[in-house]
């Protein structure tokens, strides 16, 4: 007698085929949703390195005397 466990079931094959192309779809927005995020981190954190080189590099501003 044949063993039913280990027989094919495309029932199974069909289920597991459409999990497995949620969880790529998933996988594959959340990873593209973290890149961005990334993205905008790092443009955010070299906007204010810049800004801070810029105002340490201008000084103090130049007061003029008035004239008497």
């Amino acid at each position: 007698m044949r063993n039913l466990w280990l027989k094919k079931n495309p029932y199974m094959s069909l289920w597991l085929s459409g999990a497995n192309a949620a969880a790529g779809s998933v996988r594959s927005h959340g990873s593209a949703q973290a890149k961005r995020q990334a993205t905008t981190a790092m443009t955010n954190a070299t906007r204010d390195i810049f800004d801070l080189w810029a105002h340490a590099l201008a000084g103090a501003p130049v007061r003029k005397r008035k004239s008497r």
